[in-house]
């Protein structure tokens, strides 16, 4: 895969199988074939990935193609195979001999049960980057239970630290858990493939997501490590500084972060709020801290003259940071957005109108000596490519069909 400027991606010839399934693996391939990685995703016949019948769309879901798929599978290869056959596992074997590395989410000790452990994976391809994600890593007592995104959040402490006094716990809005861990696995395998130019050495990757979780809470961990300070739940508030938080203005939400004092000063002239600066209540940021609730009130009050997009402008002129709460809608279709090139257009196989129908996805918000990465092709159809895929590793047409008859694809 090359970037849209025709410029080779550093990940470009590197093939990886793509063994997983919903979302934290998904999206690991997703990120590494983006930066120019070909990826073959292995499914089960008939099924597949169970993210094919997940999302808003019923329709979508219906032909196994539903938006939560959509969203991790750009210009990915897919190849049925059962690997419950002896003719699968052959398939299978030939597969890895030839690829670079082996991205699985199964829980632990699955693929071992089918006869492909670490081990097995390494005698037949030595140099392969093996990486398993799942919800609590290979060893320690949790290692066999099964785990989705929120019980990640819950266990984390994630939820803990999210929401109000009087919410109580609340998980993300969307499977950051998930989503932090296929982006540790990604780094991981870009890093072992890196390795592996110096070495020729294969690897071992094992990503636990909740530890991966608990990793990205740094600054919320470190206060109860180093200064014994148990997290509590501050809704919008920034627990490091004040005012620094969600506030209301005249028409909606406005996000101001002015941790700084000098940001601190220029946001109280701004707003007509100079008295606030020499009011010993607020003079640093310690007592700032200790008065939130009541600076928080007089700045929403003399917010209250304008629109939050009047203020987001203004304070950002002046060096504050600022910006409006805004939709999804309204944060895709945003100049700043926009611009990059984030969003791309990729042809949707599902579709009757094979030839015009197109269906959008998120890129990586990467850039690339100056380029944007781009998918190379749509979201695939369940085993859209297994014959093509059959073909270049020896298979000829009859193979096939006996491969199909068989059940082993």
């Amino acid at each position: 895969m090359s970037d849209d400027g025709g410029t080779p991606l550093p990940l470009a010839g590197v093939r990886i199988l793509d063994m997983t399934n919903v979302l934290a693996g998904p999206f690991a391939s997703y990120q590494l074939g983006l930066l120019g990685a070909e990826i073959i995703k292995i499914e089960a016949p008939g099924t597949g990935d169970l993210a094919r019948q997940l999302g808003a769309d019923a329709d979508r879901n219906a032909r196994q193609m539903g938006a939560s798929f959509v969203a991790q599978n750009a210009g990915k290869r897919s190849i049925t195979l059962n690997l419950k056959s002896d003719a699968g596992r052959d398939v299978f074997t030939k597969l890895v001999r030839g690829a670079d590395a082996l991205i699985e989410n199964f829980r632990p000790s699955v693929l071992a049960r089918l006869g492909f452990s670490e081990s097995v994976l390494h005698s037949i391809h030595p140099a392969l980057i093996y990486c398993a994600v799942s919800g609590f890593g290979a060893t320690g007592p949790l290692k066999d239970r099964p785990a989705y995104d929120q019980i990640i959040q819950g266990l984390s402490g994630m939820m803990y630290a999210t929401g109000t006094a009087e919410s109580g716990p609340l998980r993300a809005g969307y499977p950051i858990a998930d989503t932090l861990g296929g982006m540790a696995a990604g780094l991981a395998v870009s890093a072992a493939l890196f390795e592996r130019q110096r070495s020729g050495r294969g690897a071992t990757i094992d990503v636990s997501m909740l530890e991966t979780a608990m990793t990205s809470m740094g600054w919320v961990v470190s206060n109860y490590l180093v200064a014994n300070q148990d997290p509590i739940p501050m809704g919008n508030e920034n627990f490091t500084a004040s005012p620094s938080g969600t506030f209301h203005t005249g028409d909606g939400l406005l996000n101001i972060s002015a941790n700084r004092q000098i940001q601190f000063e220029t946001l109280c002239r701004v707003i007509g709020a100079d008295s606030l600066i020499a009011d010993v209540r607020f003079s640093d940021r310690e007592s700032r801290l200790l008065h939130r609730e009541e600076l928080h009130g007089l700045i929403e009050a003399a917010l209250s003259t304008q629109s939050s997009a009047e203020w987001e402008e203004t304070l950002s002129r002046v060096g504050v940071p600022a910006g409006r709460v805004l939709t999804v809608p309204d944060a895709l279709a945003h100049e700043q957005v926009t611009s990059r090139n984030l969003v791309h257009d990729v042809p949707d196989c599902s579709s009757d109108d094979e030839h015009d129908a197109t269906v959008s996805v998120l890129g990586n918000g990467i850039q690339m000596n100056g380029r944007t990465s781009i998918p190379s092709s749509g979201p695939p159809t369940l085993g859209q490519h297994t014959d093509e895929i059959l073909s270049e590793i020896g298979f000829d047409s009859a193979q096939i069909q006996q491969l199909r008859a068989e059940g082993a694809i």
